[in-house]
């Protein structure tokens, strides 16, 4: 009986030996990592992989001689190039960050794949859902880590207004609301709504319990080029008659990043751009019976409505940069074989959405 006892408690030390060990491994562990693109968007992810100590970044990759000066000019210690082949021919690279337009997206990923790194990719992860397939079957194939920067969904003001849908104090969720305009920046390789809807799109999906819509429909024009709208109104329809709007333009008199949740019971906004991100609203409007002397017999279906208009709360969150929670978030998928928050599963549900739309449109050029 001892002996068993003793058994035992020798697996349960050795198991604990271990996993403190795992532990130790994937804190201390470091990520020999690559960026291709260091446009727009790329600087910042190239800051938060340098300042994340568990990344050292060996290589840039950018075709423009002027970014690859400033990323010398910033990170000396980085190495610098105009050819993306160095990325995959390098055996010490273990991630690669690919911060390029959305059609090389694709390509380079396979490459990257095949020459077994792991892979975070700017959103969205790829133009089409075969493509975004094709990523996936190729990351599981070779045991590697996929995953889209789908950035909002590392924001802490987007994870509260989860936490607030998900705990049912805004009741039945009616429907949802976004605004993302702005008076540029203006693209030629894709259009207003491959731009900036996707982070709309995964916000809603997220928020929703990654359901997917039962219909989508766009409305949109092309105003400034041919071919290429400025601006789009996305109506989709979820599960339990919940109805979503996302604007998208870089038309707009003013910038706008704001969404709201308007439930049965509450309603909450999340402003991206204000000092308070997040506000609920104890705001309704409840359908009263009427009951007693006044009740009409006739007509006993006859209600009233009763207006609420309560206090306005601001939940407490604790800011964190989304760039760096995702960097480190994927730098943790990698060492441990987590799954990733934005992996491909839910990098196709966006691309479905948006290959619904294109096929969805009502107008795409000003008479």
């Amino acid at each position: 009986m001892n002996g068993t006892k003793n058994t035992i408690i020798f697996e349960l030390f050795s198991l604990l030996i271990y996993c403190f060990s795992l532990l130790y491994f994937i804190l201390n562990s470091e990520l020999t990592v690559a960026q291709i693109g260091v446009g727009y968007w790329g600087p910042n992810l190239l800051r938060n992989l340098v300042a994340n100590d568990r990344c050292h970044v060996k290589l840039a990759v950018d075709f423009s001689a002027d970014r690859r000066d400033f990323v010398q000019s910033m990170y000396p210690d980085v190495k610098v190039s105009d050819n993306s082949e160095e990325v995959f021919s390098d055996s010490d690279i273990d991630a690669v960050v690919i911060a390029t337009p959305v059609k090389s997206h694709f390509d380079l990923s396979v490459k990257a794949l095949e020459a077994g790194k792991h892979i975070l990719v700017e959103k969205p992860m790829a133009t089409t859902v075969e493509e975004v397939e094709e990523i996936g079957r190729l990351a599981e194939e070779n045991n590697l880590i996929t995953m889209a920067g789908h950035t909002f969904l590392y924001n802490p003001a987007v994870r509260a207004v989860k936490e607030i849908v998900h705990s049912g104090q805004l009741g039945d969720i009616r429907y949802i609301y976004s605004q993302r305009v702005n008076l540029g920046r203006i693209r030629s390789d894709v259009d207003a709504l491959w731009n900036l809807a996707p982070h709309d799109i995964s916000i809603v999906h997220h928020w929703l319990g990654e359901t997917s819509p039962i219909s989508v429909k766009r409305t949109g024009m092309a105003y400034v080029q041919p071919d290429i709208e400025d601006v789009s109104f996305l109506n989709m329809k979820y599960p339990g008659n919940i109805l979503v709007n996302i604007h998208v333009s870089w038309l707009d008199p003013q910038k706008l990043r704001r969404m709201t949740v308007v439930g049965s019971e509450k309603m909450v906004v999340y402003d991206d751009l204000a000092e308070i991100k997040v506000t609920v609203y104890d705001k309704g409007i409840d359908r009263m019976a009427v009951l007693g002397e006044n009740m009409d017999f006739d007509q006993p279906e006859v209600s009233y409505f009763n207006h609420r208009s309560g206090h306005a709360t601001i939940p407490e969150i604790k800011w964190e940069e989304p760039l760096k929670v995702e960097i480190e978030h994927f730098a943790d998928c990698v060492m441990s074989g987590a799954p990733c928050l934005t992996g491909v599963d839910h990098a196709k549900k966006v691309v479905t959405v948006l290959e619904q739309a294109s096929t969805a449109l009502e107008f795409s050029e000003a008479d």
